[in-house]
């Protein structure tokens, strides 16, 4: 699959901005670690873009996810590519564990990538000059992006083998070079 097919795969099931932006989003922070880890950028990318094309149709889990990777089955995606967007969801981990460094990264860069971003909206600047205390000090809040499991957030470093901070702030130079893409 090309990146240009994963966008009309995107295109076509995913109406909502945020969600396409939450998209771009994960995609780039996966082409970043591809980079730092000296992977696939591009395999790693199509993971990032399509982790959660599915969710408008299939929002309850475990159908999000699974509904997807039968789509992308049926032109025959490769299943590295679908393990690891299975993989994201705790649902699947019985089947789909997070056992290579793409599933580990996948999981790792999705919450972290929606809380950045909300962090992004409130702030003045943007993700310009966003450093990863002013992150640390948002995820401390409760009320804010309420939604967003600073668990997960947490969980995903400790997977990478990472500092927190330096899990944050590769993320955010991951975002900041397509922050106008993202309305940011």
């Amino acid at each position: 699959m090309t990146r240009e097919t994963a966008w009309q795969l995107l295109q076509e099931y995913t109406q909502s901005e945020s969600l396409r932006r939450h998209a771009l989003a994960v995609e780039a922070a996966l082409r970043h670690y591809a980079v730092l880890f000296g992977e696939e950028v591009e395999r790693w990318g199509l993971v990032g873009l399509l982790h959660d094309f599915d969710y408008e149709r299939y929002p309850a889990p475990p159908e999000h996810t699974r509904a997807g990777a039968d789509i992308l089955r049926r032109p025959g995606v490769d299943e590295e590519i679908v393990g690891a967007i299975l993989s994201h969801g705790d649902w699947n981990l019985a089947e789909y564990p997070r056992d290579s460094q793409l599933r580990k990264c996948i999981y790792a860069v999705d919450e972290l990538c929606g809380f950045i971003m909300a962090v992004a909206y409130v702030r003045p600047t943007r993700l310009a000059g966003m450093e990863a205390a002013s992150v640390k000090k948002k995820m401390k809040d409760k009320a804010f992006a309420a939604a967003v499991s600073r668990d997960d957030i947490r969980n995903g470093a400790e997977q990478l083998g990472l500092p927190l901070d330096d899990h944050i702030t590769n993320c955010i130079q991951a975002l900041q070079p397509i922050s106008s893409i993202l309305g940011l």
